[in-house]
């Protein structure tokens, strides 16, 4: 990236964040290690990542202890680790378009880093630091609720488990069907794998959905077959 395209990718990120920050700061925050190895060993972002971490972590549980007042504890830590997890924070990375600003290096780059679920949750924890370092807790505090609350409300509506397979496996039970079953395929070379799950229930397929792993598969199938199965 070069310093004339780097101003304008950054304005456009911080346009889609809804948040203003330092530019030298944001791009620390966009800087994966194997960038920095291949430059000298520039600074990463794996101190803001650290930082980021504990700052969400604090948010997300502050906000979950206040709305939802009548949650025993049990509940609040599995709704915590239902939303401050890599599959959640990468899915809010991809909704943003992080993974086109990082700054990755040649390796990372040809195995489609700019997509890996670790990656993309580390940048946006970076980010979230970044943000707390520039601003301070109340802004963090805002950029942070406006980027999971939804997450945190569709997590609230699942099951127990807090995850999609474990509320379909209720819901399965709940109308006497059998427990559902997963038909998986896959494609692609073994460093970019692209999963396939089908939900059964009773012999009868239902949803499908794919992944980089056969969890994320099976998760976005399950959800696919719960909202099916509750519109019967």
């Amino acid at each position: 990236m070069n310093e004339k395209s780097a101003e304008p990718t950054l304005e456009s990120l911080q346009q889609t964040l809804g948040v203003r920050m330092d530019a030298d700061l944001l791009s620390l925050a966009l800087t994966h290690r194997s960038w920095a190895y291949e430059h000298g060993e520039a600074p990463t972002n794996e101190r803001l990542e650290f930082l980021g971490d504990a700052v969400l972590g604090i948010i997300v549980t502050d906000a979950i202890f206040h709305d939802y007042p009548e949650a025993p504890e049990g509940q609040l830590a599995r709704l915590r680790a239902a939303v401050v997890n890599s599959k959640s924070l990468a899915d809010v990375a991809r909704a943003l378009g992080i993974g086109a600003h990082i700054r990755l290096g040649r390796g990372e780059e040809v195995t489609a880093g700019h997509d890996k679920p670790s990656i993309l949750a580390d940048t946006l924890e970076a980010i979230i630091g970044a943000v707390y370092v520039d601003s301070g807790f109340e802004t963090a505090r805002a950029f942070v609720r406006r980027l999971m609350m939804d997450h945190i409300a569709i997590a609230a509506e699942l099951g127990a488990g807090l995850d999609w397979k474990s509320s379909l496996q209720e819901l399965a039970a709940e109308r006497g069907l059998a427990a559902p079953a997963y038909d998986i395929e896959s494609e692609g070379p073994p460093h970019a794998r692209l999963f396939t799950a089908t939900v059964i229930l009773d012999g009868e397929r239902f949803g499908a959905g794919t992944g980089t792993s056969k969890k994320e598969a099976e998760q976005q199938a399950a959800a696919q077959a719960y909202a099916a199965l509750t519109t019967r």
